[in-house]
């Protein structure tokens, strides 16, 4: 039984089924075509993009296919060609794909083959067994809020303008950090145009309940479950000792200012991706963004279990075992 609350009415039976993978893993391409097999055999329409058809070793004769039953198409617009998209690889290859799927309405399920997969939650031992289930009508659909950072610039009184600077989205965690300078960051931190703090620190990271198992857990934050609407920001390594996480509502607007002393450049970057300078006449805002993500699972899962097997809550080892002593 899921934990999540299915909200969505079921679709349509998926007849466009979108693929995503990323060259650099063998088991990527064998994942890839033990589904193309799959759909196959069940008369499905195949959609490959553009980077996932350039990886090498798909069992595809791009020469001589149907194009009633199979298309390359580019990968920003794939969304347009299928009602379901599966991708095969890890958190960061799911974080791509919602790069270009959030706010299409097609659901996303992830096939891991990365390390942890908090995202791509299907066992390659398991993709037969669960994607024919999903394909028969057997899954639950969640949604997923991304964040939204801008950088503004300022007018001579230091207030934020509408002129922007630079912009992202992210699924995960939205990050302020020193770029590559081991010097702590001087910032001053608003919610709702209400004052926080003025912290030193390595950096602050901006996480979504879904990036809340990902780099701000490492950073100490708390686990959050993806269906509440929180916004979680963890300081990195404050030059304090009563500086703490904080879980905020997900509809707060958060300002953050560079002292003009800093001594190293901060950079922002959204979901690990090229991070763009913060400079001290900046405003940095991050909001949640309009767009969500519909991720899809099929039945049976179950968030706490995957806490359980991916950050080892159950592991049991004989030097913590109470008949010892």
């Amino acid at each position: 039984m899921s934990n999540f609350v299915n909200n969505y009415p079921k679709r349509p039976a998926f007849r466009r089924i979108g693929l995503m993978g990323r060259a650099g893993k063998s088991s990527v391409v064998e994942t890839l075509n033990e589904l193309i097999l799959l759909l196959q055999n069940r008369n499905l329409s195949i959609v490959i993009d553009t980077e996932t058809a350039a990886i090498e070793g798909l069992n595809v004769d791009f020469g001589q296919m149907d194009n009633q039953r199979f298309q390359i198409v580019p990968r920003q617009k794939i969304g347009e060609y299928c009602d379901l998209a599966i991708v095969v690889g890890g958190d960061g290859s799911m974080l791509q794909a919602a790069s270009v799927l959030a706010g299409t309405d097609v659901p996303v399920l992830g096939i891991n083959r990365g390390r942890l997969g908090f995202l791509a939650d299907v066992n390659p031992d398991e993709l037969t067994e669960k994607v024919s289930q999903v394909l028969d009508g057997k899954y639950w659909l969640v949604e997923r809020f991304l964040l939204k950072f801008q950088i503004v610039q300022n007018d001579l009184q230091g207030q934020p303008t509408d002129a922007v600077i630079h912009e992202d989205v992210a699924l995960n965690d939205i990050v302020l950090h020193a770029g590559k300078s081991v010097h702590t960051i001087d910032f001053k931190l608003k919610i709702n145009n209400s004052d926080v703090y003025r912290q030193h620190a390595d950096g602050l990271i901006v996480a979504t309940p879904t990036g809340s198992t990902a780099y701000s857990l490492s950073a100490g934050g708390p686990i959050i479950h993806p269906t509440i609407d929180a916004i979680c920001l963890v300081p990195m390594h404050p030059h304090t000792l009563t500086s703490r996480p904080l879980v905020v509502a997900g509809s707060s607007q958060i300002a953050i200012n560079i002292h003009k002393d800093n001594r190293t450049q901060p950079m922002v970057g959204a979901d690990g991706k090229a991070s763009a300078p913060l400079d001290n006449d900046q405003t940095l805002l991050i909001a949640k963004h309009h767009k969500t993500l519909l991720l899809l699972h099929p039945n049976g899962y179950s968030f706490y279990e995957a806490c359980r097997t991916k950050l080892n809550w159950n592991l049991y080892s004989e030097e913590f075992a109470f008949d010892k002593y």
